[in-house]
């Protein structure tokens, strides 16, 4: 039973936007702007992954590139991760993983299987998928497990897998509704292996038995924010923690129901750039405006406010 231990320092993640120009190829310039932001806050980074990062966007040089950049840029800074998208078959994460490992990022992100089609993996499947990337990828990995992929994997593979794979340094669980998932993920595995949720819903959930910590896109607008809930909590003001925690799950309310990250980083006069089509910066004037008020009112001073 390993409920409460500690598993590591708690830490936050950001997963880092990609920025592009308005004729659709990779804002560099203001990706290194970016990736500076995130040093100074001491948030940790993850890059090229799917959501927030628009991965599924990117092509195979591209991903190259941002690699590059991150090494340049984040690596020796601020903890560095790979994220990567979800894959059809082992052999393509195989491939990224032979892709990140020279990089000088510290660890890469093994999703869960997508085969696509609304398929699901049976058991049997699954273990082999993962069995074959961790055989196949020669660093250290963080597993995720997500809903998004219409399962959870399941806890004793989990427990296998980082039992018996000294590469796997943590697992990235995203849970949705299932909170129960969460409390037996924290109970069963191994101590040694970090534990963070994806989101910032369960975070101090998550840090109250014992997770390492959380993922998050609003750190891409909050990262100082975003990074002092677990640096609060750490310190044992929790005061402090919850106090940052309502300012982030307030962003995070607005991100969900109102304007994209992008918009309010171009609003605030921040560096973003634009989404990748078919993504558009949909948000009217109007309620750019009014998120921009919200902003003010939450009391963010880390954004230049006017």
């Amino acid at each position: 039973m390993n409920t409460m231990a500690r598993r590591g320092e708690p830490s936050a993640f950001v997963i880092s936007i990609t920025p592009f120009t308005s004729d659709g190829a990779v804002d560099e310039r203001s990706l290194r702007a970016h990736f500076r932001r995130l040093v100074a806050s001491g948030v940790g980074v993850y890059v090229g992954g799917g959501g927030s990062g628009e991965g599924h966007a990117l092509l195979d040089d591209e991903v190259d590139r941002l690699l590059a950049i991150a090494a340049e840029e984040l690596v020796g800074h601020v903890p560095t991760r790979a994220m990567g998208v979800e894959p059809r078959t082992a052999r393509q994460m195989v491939e990224f993983g032979r892709r990140v490992k020279d990089t000088g990022v510290e660890a890469m992100q093994i999703y869960s299987l997508d085969m696509g089609h609304l398929g699901i993996p049976r058991p049997q499947e699954l273990e082999a998928y993962f069995r074959e990337v961790l055989e196949g990828v020669e660093m250290q990995s963080v597993i995720s497990t997500h809903f998004s992929v219409g399962y959870m994997v399941p806890i004793d593979l989990l427990c296998r897998l980082c039992d018996e794979y000294p590469t796997v340094v943590g697992v990235n669980c995203s849970i949705g509704q299932d909170f129960t998932y969460l409390v037996r993920l924290l109970d069963e595995v191994d101590p040694r292996v970090e534990v963070h949720v994806g989101g910032p819903m369960h975070a101090l959930s998550a840090l109250a038995m014992g997770g390492t910590g959380y993922l998050s896109s609003e750190g891409n607008l909050i990262p100082e924010t975003v990074n002092s809930v677990v640096t609060r909590y750490a310190a044992g003001d929790y005061a402090g923690a919850a106090d940052a925690y309502a300012k982030v799950m307030r962003v995070f309310t607005l991100l969900s129901s109102r304007v994209a990250v992008k918009a309010l980083l171009k609003a605030v006069g921040l560096p973003g750039g634009e989404p990748r089509r078919p993504r558009m910066l949909l948000a009217s004037e109007d309620d750019t405006r009014a998120a921009v008020a919200t902003l003010q009112a939450i009391g963010l001073p880390e954004l230049p406010l006017p």
